[in-house]
C-alpha cells in the first residue's frame, strides 16, 4: 500500500492495482500536484466541506464513495459520477473497492455543504482503507490505513477502530479550532494503537497553523511506539 499526502486532507492510496484518492482538494500549500494529473479508481469523500471536495468535479466519470447524499450533491453540481452500491454506503459499512475493501466510519464534525446550514449532507465520516476484508478474526498479514476525516477525538478510535479494524497506520487533523489539535490526536494514536502516525489537515489557513513538533512531541508523551512520519507535500510513503 501507497500513501501520498498532497496535503491538507488529500491523499492518495494505491492498493495493488487500485487507486484511491480521498478528499481531492488542492488549492493548499503543501502540494504541487495538478489535480488533472491523477487518475483515480475511487474518490473517497469524508464529508462535503468545500475544503474536501473542492477538486472533486475534476473526476467526473469516476466511482464515488461517500454518504448517498453526497453523492446525490455531487451529482446534481458536478456532472455523472458512479456510486458504490449505485448510490453511495453510509458509517458502519463496509464496500470493495478494487483490490480495496473501504469501510466508513464515523467522525465527529458538521456536515453542511460549503459550511453553510442549508444542505446536509449526511454524517462527517473517515475511512479505514484495507487490502483484506476485516473481519473479527486478526489478521497480521492485512495492511489498513485509517484516514480519520475533520473529527473530533472519539472514544471509537480505542473501543472499535483500534481493536477490530487494527489500523496499522493513521492519518489525524491536528490543526485545532476545527478538528483535533496536536494533544487530542496524539491521544487519538495512542488510542488506535497504530505502528505510524501521519499529520493532516493543518497550515491550509491561519486558523489551523500549527508547530508539527508539538504533535511528535505529544505522541511521544503518550508512551506510544507509533512512528510519527511529518510528510512534504506530494511525498509517499510505503506500508
Amino acid at each position: 500500500m501507497e500513501l501520498t499526502w498532497h496535503g491538507h486532507s488529500c491523499w492518495h492510496v494505491q492498493v495493488d492495482d487500485t487507486s484511491l484518492l480521498i478528499d481531492p482538494f488542492f488549492d493548499n500549500p503543501h502540494t504541487d500536484t495538478d489535480p488533472e494529473e491523477l487518475d483515480p479508481d475511487y474518490v473517497l469523500l469524508t464529508h462535503g466541506h468545500a475544503d474536501h471536495i473542492g477538486d472533486v468535479d475534476r473526476y467526473e466519470g469516476t466511482t464515488l464513495v461517500a454518504t448517498p447524499e453526497l453523492v446525490e450533491y455531487c451529482r446534481d453540481e458536478f456532472g455523472e459520477y458512479d456510486a458504490v452500491g449505485g448510490m453511495g454506503m453510509n458509517l458502519g459499512g463496509t464496500v470493495e473497492c478494487g483490490d480495496a475493501y473501504v469501510t466508513m466510519h464515523r467522525a465527529d464534525h458538521s456536515n453542511g455543504i460549503e459550511t453553510s446550514y442549508g444542505t446536509s449532507a449526511g454524517m462527517p465520516a473517515g475511512f479505514v482503507v484495507s487490502d483484506t476484508k476485516p473481519t473479527q478474526m486478526s489478521d497480521e498479514e492485512s495492511t489498513t490505513f485509517y484516514h480519520a476525516g475533520d473529527t473530533g477525538l472519539m472514544t471509537e478510535m480505542r473501543d472499535v477502530i483500534g481493536p477490530f479494524l487494527e489500523p496499522d497506520a493513521a492519518a489525524l487533523p491536528i490543526g485545532d479550532h476545527f478538528t483535533m489539535g496536536p494533544m487530542q490526536a496524539a491521544i487519538a494514536v495512542d488510542w488506535l494503537d497504530v505502528d505510524h502516525a501521519f499529520p493532516m489537515h493543518y497550515d491550509t489557513f491561519p486558523p489551523i497553523e500549527v508547530d508539527t513538533d508539538e504533535f511528535v512531541n505529544e505522541v511521544a508523551a503518550t508512551g506510544s511506539d507509533a512512528e510519527v512520519h511529518v510528510l512534504a507535500g506530494d511525498e509517499t510513503f510505503e506500508l
